[in-house]
């Protein structure tokens, strides 16, 4: 796991893309934020990028490649696999089929967006604060 990798967000909506940029500016972590509006895209950038994220945060219903679909995608893929970046997913949706289908695709983690700012803030803060502690094989290709 590359600690010092990029924060990769997959979400459609603009306004929660702003707002998760304001809780990491204010929590002042030094990975990248990436953000992508779609499931193909960040599928597309995770295959041709060398650089390995530390996080993948996965919204569950996007346009063209579901959360879900993107998650078996990348489950499929040795390469992205066997990096043992964490895929969470952060949704809207707490729908039990949701959680049962994504924890079936191996996830590490699901996560209802909370509704207020500070609730996102501490949310996010636990999430990346539990993985820069965790433990991961070396990944080398």
């Amino acid at each position: 796991m590359n600690k010092n990798g990029a924060i990769v967000f997959i979400e459609d909506d603009i306004d929660d893309q702003e707002l998760v940029a304001e809780v990491f500016e204010e929590l002042d972590y030094k990975n990248e934020l990436l953000f992508f509006g779609d499931g193909e895209l960040a599928l597309e950038h995770l295959i041709s990028n060398r650089i390995e994220p530390f996080i993948v945060f996965s919204d569950i219903n996007m346009p063209k490649l579901n959360g879900l679909e993107l998650r078996e995608k990348i489950h499929n893929n040795e390469d992205l696999r066997l990096k043992c970046t964490p895929y969470l997913f952060f949704s809207t949706s707490s729908e039990q089929q949701h959680v049962i289908d994504a924890y079936s695709k191996s996830i590490q983690g699901f996560f209802v967006k909370p509704n207020s700012y500070s609730d996102l803030k501490n949310t996010l803060k636990i999430i990346i604060d539990y993985w820069k502690e965790c433990v991961s094989p070396d990944y080398v290709k």
